[in-house]
C-alpha cells in the first residue's frame, strides 16, 4: 500500500506493540537512580545493537552496488539449453556489487587491486550469479593456493600492518610464483585503477561447460563490456581520491543513478568446442590464460543495464549472497579448473558463516519461485522489470528436504522431507519444460542400470579430459610454471601497451615494491619482471636503486629454490 491507503507509522516494539513512552527514555529504580532489568525496551535495544553486524566478507569487503536489468538480445539455444539464454527478449531484474579484493570494509575503494563484479539475476526458474572479477585473468590456478594467496594481501600478522606501509610480503609471494606475473601485469597497468564502476569490464575468468539439448558440449568464458568503454584513473589520481574521498566510486554510481543515468554493457562469450580445446596451446581450466579474440571472437548475446539504487544498503548489498553454484543451472555446468572448483565449496560456505545457514532465505537472496507469501522486496522496486516479476508468473515452485536451523523463514509446511509414498505427499519433479518427471526418481535404483550408466558416462568423457588434463597438472600435484606462463603477459606488455602504459607499468610498480622492508625482495621483483622483457627489469630496478642481474626461468628458479609438484 502506498499514499493515502498506507497505515500511519507507529514507534513499536519487535514484537509489533506500539510503544507508548519516549523512544529515548528508560525505565529507572528512582529518579536518577540505575536503571531496571525489567525495562525489556532498553533490552531489546543494546541486546540488538550488539549484534547488528555481521562479519565482513573474508575477501571482497569493501564494495556496493545497485538494481539492474538483463535482456537476451541473442538466443544461446544452439549451445546451451540454460533457461534464460532461449527467447530474445527475455527480461529479468537484478542486483550487481561491485568491490575490491584483498581490503578490509573500511578501505578506500580506489587503491590498486583487482574489482570484483557480481551480478545476481532473478530469473523464473531461480537465481543465477555472474561472480566475476574486473580482469581475464587471475593471480593463481591452484585452487588450495587461494586461501594463502589471500593471506598476503592482508595484514601482517605480528605488526598488523598494511600494504600500504610494507610490501615485503605481497611481492614475496608473488615472485615465488610465477604464474601470477600475467595479472600483475594488467594489475600495474591501467586497469588496476579503474575511476567508475559503471565504465569497467568484467570477466568470468574460469571457463565453463555449456550443454544444449543435444548434450553437445562447448566451453565457454564469458565477457561484460560497458558502452563507455573501460575507464582508469592514474596512480596520482587514484592516490589522491583514496585520501580525499575513500567511497569514491560507491559514491559516483549512486549519484549517477539518482540523477536518472541509466549505464548500460553489452554481454559477450567466447566459445570452444572440445576439439579446439584439445588443439589450444594452453589448457582451458588454466586461470592465468586468454584465449585469444583472434582466435575466438565474441559473441554478443545480451545487455545488462543499471537501472536504480537499493533501498538499504545492509539489506541488499551487505547481506547479497553470489556463488559460482548459482552459475551452473541446468544447461550449464563448471569446468576442472581447480579455482572454480574450490570456490564451488567457498563461497556458499562462507555465506553460512557470515548470514547463516539460512542464508539464501533472506529477501535479497530468495529466489523468486519460492512461493512465498511475503512480498519481496523487488515486486516494486524494480520497475523496468515489474511484468517479470512475482511468483504467480514463476513455472514451478521451489521445494527440497532442507529444513530447521537458524533464522527459517520458510519451513515448506507440510511437505515430506524425504521422497516420499504416503497420500499426504504431494511434491512433484519437473525439468525445465515442465514435464513431471516424479516417476523417474521414485523406487529403487538398480544396480545393473546405474553400471550401464556410469560406463556410458566414462566412456564419453575419458578421451577428451586425458588431452585436457594433460594440459595443466591435476591430482596431487601442483601446476608447475614454464616459458608458456611468460608468453601472454610478455604480448601484453610488448604488444598491446604503448610507450606511456609501459612508463606507468614501471611507475606503478616501483612506487610499490620500493615499500619492502627486504632488500631481496626489490632484486627478485626486478628480475620478475625481467622475465617478461630485459629492459622492463633494468627499468624497475633503475627505479628501486638496485643493481640489475638478468636471470633466465631457469636461473631464476634455482634463485628462490625448486620445490617438488607432489
Amino acid at each position: 500500500m502506498s499514499g493515502e491507503d498506507a497505515p500511519p507509522q507507529v514507534y513499536s516494539l519487535e514484537n509489533g506493540f506500539p510503544y507508548s513512552h519516549h523512544p529515548y527514555g528508560a525505565q529507572l529504580a528512582r529518579p536518577d537512580g540505575p536503571l531496571l532489568v525489567q525495562d525489556f525496551h532498553l533490552i531489546e535495544s543494546l541486546a540488538h545493537f550488539d549484534r547488528e553486524r555481521v562479519p565482513e566478507r573474508v575477501v571482497h569487503a569493501k564494495g556496493g552496488g545497485c538494481r539492474f536489468e538483463f535482456e537476451l538480445t541473442d538466443s544461446l539455444s544452439d549451445i546451451t539449453f540454460a533457461a534464460p539464454y532461449q527467447k530474445v527478449g527475455y527480461k529479468c531484474p537484478g542486483i550487481v556489487r561491485f568491490s575490491t579484493v584483498g581490503r578490509e570494509s573500511g578501505s578506500p575503494d580506489t587503491v590498486r587491486d583487482p574489482r570484483g563484479v557480481s551480478w545476481k539475476f532473478y530469473t523464473e526458474w531461480g537465481n543465477h550469479d555472474w561472480v566475476f572479477n574486473n580482469t581475464p585473468v587471475f593471480f593463481i590456478r591452484d585452487g588450495l593456493q587461494f586461501p594463502h594467496f589471500i593471506h598476503t594481501q592482508k595484514r601482517d600478522p605480528q605488526n598488523h600492518l598494511s600494504q600500504d606501509i610494507d610490501t615485503a610480503i605481497f611481492w614475496d609471494y608473488l615472485t615465488q610464483n610465477l604464474e601470477s606475473i600475467h595479472q600483475i601485469t594488467y594489475m600495474f597497468g591501467p586497469r588496476g585503477t579503474p575511476s567508475s564502476w559503471a565504465d569497467m569490464s568484467s570477466y568470468s575468468g574460469h571457463t565453463f561447460k555449456f550443454i544444449n539439448e543435444k548434450n553437445e558440449m562447448t566451453y565457454v568464458q564469458i565477457h561484460v563490456r560497458p558502452e563507455n568503454g573501460f575507464k582508469t584513473f592514474t596512480a596520482a589520481e587514484a592516490n589522491k581520491l583514496a585520501g580525499e574521498s575513500p567511497d569514491y566510486n560507491q559514491a559516483k554510481l549512486f549519484t549517477q543513478l539518482q540523477n536518472g543515468e541509466r549505464p548500460k554493457y553489452n554481454c559477450y562469450v567466447q566459445t570452444m568446442t572440445p576439439k579446439q580445446a584439445e588443439e589450444f596451446r594452453y589448457s582451458v581450466n588454466d586461470l592465468t590464460k586468454i584465449w585469444p579474440h583472434k582466435e575466438f571472437p565474441l559473441r554478443k548475446f545480451g545487455t545488462l543495464t543499471l537501472t536504480e539504487n537499493v533501498t538499504n544498503y545492509f539489506e541488499e548489498i551487505e547481506q547479497i549472497a553470489f556463488s559460482p553454484t548459482n552459475t551452473c543451472i541446468p544447461g550449464i555446468e563448471p569446468s576442472n579448473d581447480t579455482v572454480l572448483q574450490a570456490r564451488l565449496f567457498s563461497y556458499p560456505d562462507t555465506q553460512r558463516h557470515r548470514l547463516g545457514g539460512n542464508y539464501q532465505q533472506l529477501p535479497v537472496n530468495r529466489p523468486r519461485n519460492m512461493g512465498c507469501p511475503v512480498v519481496s522486496m523487488f515486486s516494486s522496486g524494480l520497475s523496468s522489470a515489474e511484468a517479470n516479476i512475482g511468483a504467480n508468473k514463476c513455472p514451478h515452485l521451489l521445494s527440497n528436504f532442507q529444513r530447521d536451523g537458524p533464522q527459517c523463514l520458510y519451513n515448506k509446511g507440510s511437505e515430506p522431507n524425504y521422497i516420499s509414498s504416503l497420500p499426504k505427499a504431494n511434491l512433484k519433479y519437473k525439468n525445465l519444460n515442465n514435464n513431471d518427471y516424479t516417476e523417474k526418481f521414485t523406487g529403487l535404483v538398480l544396480d545393473e542400470d546405474m553400471r550401464k550408466n556410469m560406463a556410458k558416462q566414462e566412456a564419453e568423457r575419458a578421451a577428451h579430459e586425458k588431452i585436457i588434463n594433460g594440459k595443466i597438472n591435476e591430482y596431487y600435484y601442483k601446476s608447475g610454471v614454464s616459458e608458456m606462463d611468460l608468453e601472454q603477459p610478455r604480448a601484453l606488455y610488448e604488444k598491446v601497451f604503448d610507450d606511456e602504459t609501459k612508463k606507468m607499468l614501471v611507475e606503478n610498480v616501483v612506487a610499490h615494491a620500493s615499500l619492502s622492508s627486504a632488500p631481496h625482495i626489490k632484486v627478485r621483483a626486478s628480475q620478475y619482471f625481467g622475465l617478461l622483457n630485459r629492459d622492463l627489469g633494468a627499468a624497475i630496478a633503475e627505479g628501486l636503486k638496485i643493481p640489475y642481474e638478468h636471470v633466465d626461468l631457469e636461473g631464476y628458479a634455482r634463485s628462490i629454490g625448486v620445490a617438488s609438484s607432489a
